[in-house]
C-alpha cells in the first residue's frame, strides 16, 4: 500500500490564512505554500505532478486567483490537480467564472477546522475516483471482453453513491435504451442499427452522467429547486463528462467512445432546440442522445430522489406526452407508447445485473491473465470489489444506505435519508467524533468492529443488531454489512472499507 503523503499547495497573499490553514491541513499532508499567484505557477511548473491539491485564493494582488485558474487551463495542469478556490464571497460572476475554469469546490473564510477537513479529504478522494474512472474506461474492457456489466457496475457506485441515487438509475437506462432501440428499428428503416450497436450504445448510455463527478455536492444533493446560478453550474455536468471522454486517447475511435460522448454531451437537447449545452434541434441531435434522453426523464420520474417522491408509470407518461419535462422526437415517443405497457416490468426483470459473481471474476481474471505487474493485480481486485459493492446496493429496498473507508477514515451516507434523520451526511474519522458514539452507542461496538474484521465473512454480508439514538430516541435496528478487502497479500489481508445499510426495526 501507498503511504506517500499527498501533498498542497496552499496559495494566499495573506501570511495569517496560510498558517491557519497549514496548522489544519499538516498532520496529514505535505504543505507547500506560496504567497502570490507568480510564486504558486513558478512551483507547478516545476512540482505539478507532485502536487495532489491547490488551495487558491480568488482575490490577491498582482496576478489574482482567476488568472492562476486560466494558466493552469492553459498548461494543461488543471487536468491533473484539482483545485479549491478560497473566497470570501458566497455567490458572484467571479465564482461561476471559477467553476468554469475548471474548480472543483470551494472554501470560505474564516475557516472552520471541519468544513477545510471535509472538503479537502472529499475533493482528493473524488478526483481518484475520476481519475480511476477514466483508466478503466480506457483499459482493456473493451477490446478484451466486450461486457458492459463490469463497467456498469463500476459506474453506478461512482456516480450514483455520490449523487443520493438508488444505485439502479444506470442500469435502469441502459434496459430502457435497449427497448427503445429497438422500437425504433420496427417503425422506421432510417436506422441501421446492428445488434451490437444497439448493445453498443446501451453500455454507451451507462456514462451519461459521469460529468456529475465535477458538480459540488450541495448543489448536486439540494433538495429543492436550484438558484438560476446553481442550475448554470448542474448544467455543466453534460459538457464536463463529454471532456472527460474527449481526453481518452486510447479507445478514441471507438464507437463505443463515440457514442458514449455523444450521450454525454447532448442528451440534454431539446427537439425544439431548447435544451443545453449547444442548442441543437430536431435531428442535428444524435439519435443516440435522444434516446438516452427519454430513458433518463422516464426513470427520473418513476424513482424517488432527495427533491421529489416518485411519480407513478402513468403519470410519468402523461408528463413526458405533454412536454412537461422537456421535448422530444414525435417519433420516439411513439416508440415509447409501442413498449410503454411492458416497460415498469422490463426494467424490474433486468434491474440487477444478470453477470454471476463467478463470471464477473472470470471476465475480470481474463484482463489481466498475462499480467505480472502489482498495479495490475490491484486494479484487478478493485474491480471485484466494485462488482461486490454494486451488487450489494442493488440488493437493498429500505434503510440508510452507508460507506466507510479506512484510508482515509470516512462515513458517507446516503445523503436524502441522512437528512431526514438529522445524521451528518459525511463524518470524518467517525471513532474519534462524540456526534457518532451519541448515534450508534459504545454498548456492542467491539462485538461489531470484531466481525468486521473477520477476514472469514468477506464471502456474504452479515447482518448485527444494535441500537441508534435518532432525534434523541433509541430505536432498535439490524446493519446488512458487506466487507472490502485488499487481497493481494493473502497472508495479510487488509479491509479497506466496509458498506452496508441500516433498517430500523418496528
Amino acid at each position: 500500500m501507498n503511504n506517500e503523503r499527498a501533498k498542497i499547495l496552499i496559495v494566499d497573499d495573506d501570511t495569517m490564512n496560510r498558517v491557519v490553514l497549514s496548522d489544519l491541513l499538516t498532520g496529514e499532508y505535505d504543505i507547500i505554500e506560496a504567497k502570490d499567484g507568480d510564486e504558486a505557477l513558478r512551483i507547478l511548473e516545476e512540482k505539478a505532478k507532485e502536487i495532489t491539491l491547490v488551495l487558491l485564493d480568488m482575490v490577491m494582488p498582482g496576478r489574482d486567483g482567476l488568472e492562476v485558474l486560466e494558466i493552469m487551463n492553459e498548461k494543461g495542469w488543471i487536468k491533473g490537480t484539482p483545485v479549491v478556490m478560497i473566497s470570501a464571497e458566497t455567490a458572484s460572476p467571479q465564482v461561476e467564472k471559477a467553476f468554469a475554469l475548471g474548480v472543483t469546490d470551494f472554501l470560505y473564510r474564516p475557516f472552520d477546522q471541519m468544513v477545510v477537513m471535509n472538503r479537502v479529504r472529499n475533493t482528493i478522494e473524488l478526483y481518484v475516483k475520476q481519475m480511476q474512472l477514466s483508466e478503466l474506461v480506457t483499459d482493456k474492457i473493451y477490446e478484451r471482453t466486450r461486457n458492459g456489466d463490469m463497467l456498469i457496475s463500476i459506474l453506478s457506485h461512482i456516480v450514483e453513491f455520490r449523487n443520493g441515487e438508488s444505485g439502479q438509475h444506470v442500469l435502469h437506462i441502459k434496459k430502457i435504451t435497449e427497448i427503445l432501440l429497438r422500437a425504433l428499428l420496427k417503425r422506421t428503416q432510417e436506422y441501421n442499427f446492428t445488434e451490437e450497436d444497439i448493445g453498443t450504445i446501451a453500455t454507451a448510455s451507462s456514462m451519461h452522467d459521469i460529468g456529475k463527478i465535477t458538480i459540488p455536492d450541495e448543489i448536486l444533493n439540494k433538495p429543492g429547486k436550484l438558484t438560476k446560478e446553481e442550475f448554470e453550474i448542474m448544467k455543466q455536468h453534460s459538457m464536463n463528462g463529454a471532456k472527460m471522454l474527449d481526453e481518452i486517447q486510447f479507445f478514441k475511435n471507438e464507437p463505443l467512445m463515440k457514442y458514449a460522448y455523444n450521450i454525454c454531451r447532448w442528451h440534454h437537447e431539446r427537439w425544439d432546440g431548447r435544451g443545453y449545452p449547444d442548442g441543437l434541434k430536431g435531428n442535428e441531435i444524435p439519435i443516440s442522445a435522444q434516446v438516452v434522453s427519454i430513458a433518463d426523464v422516464y426513470d427520473a420520474l418513476t424513482s424517488e430522489r432527495c427533491y421529489k417522491p416518485p411519480f407513478t408509470h402513468e403519470k410519468a407518461l402523461e408528463m413526458i406526452r405533454n412536454n412537461e419535462c422537456g421535448v422530444f422526437n414525435p417519433l420516439l415517443l411513439e416508440c415509447l407508447g409501442d413498449v410503454a405497457d411492458r416497460l415498469p416490468q422490463e426494467i424490474n426483470d433486468n434491474s440487477t445485473s444478470k453477470l454471476s459473481d463467478a463470471d464477473f471474476e472470470k471476465i475480470a481474471r481474463s484482463i489481466f491473465e498475462n499480467n505480472a505487474k502489482d498495479t495490475e493485480s490491484l486494479v484487478y481486485q478493485q474491480y471485484l470489489n466494485e462488482h461486490k459493492k454494486s451488487q450489494f446496493f442493488a440488493s437493498l429496498q429500505n434503510g440508510i444506505i452507508f460507506e466507510y473507508t479506512y484510508e482515509p477514515s470516512l462515513l458517507k451516507l446516503e445523503s436524502k435519508r441522512a437528512k431526514a434523520l438529522n445524521f451528518p451526511k459525511t463524518m470524518v474519522s467517525p471513532e474519534k467524533n462524540p456526534e457518532f458514539w451519541n448515534i450508534f452507542g459504545r454498548d456492542n461496538w467491539d462485538e461489531f468492529a470484531k466481525l468486521l474484521h473477520d477476514p472469514q465473512l468477506n464471502n456474504d454480508s452479515f447482518i448485527f443488531k444494535s441500537e441508534m439514538r435518532v432525534k434523541g430516541e433509541r430505536k432498535p435496528c439490524k446493519i446488512k454489512v458487506q466487507q472490502s478487502w485488499n487481497r493481494y497479500n493473502p497472508e495479510n489481508p487488509q479491509l479497506i472499507s466496509v458498506y452496508g445499510c441500516v433498517e430500523f426495526l418496528t
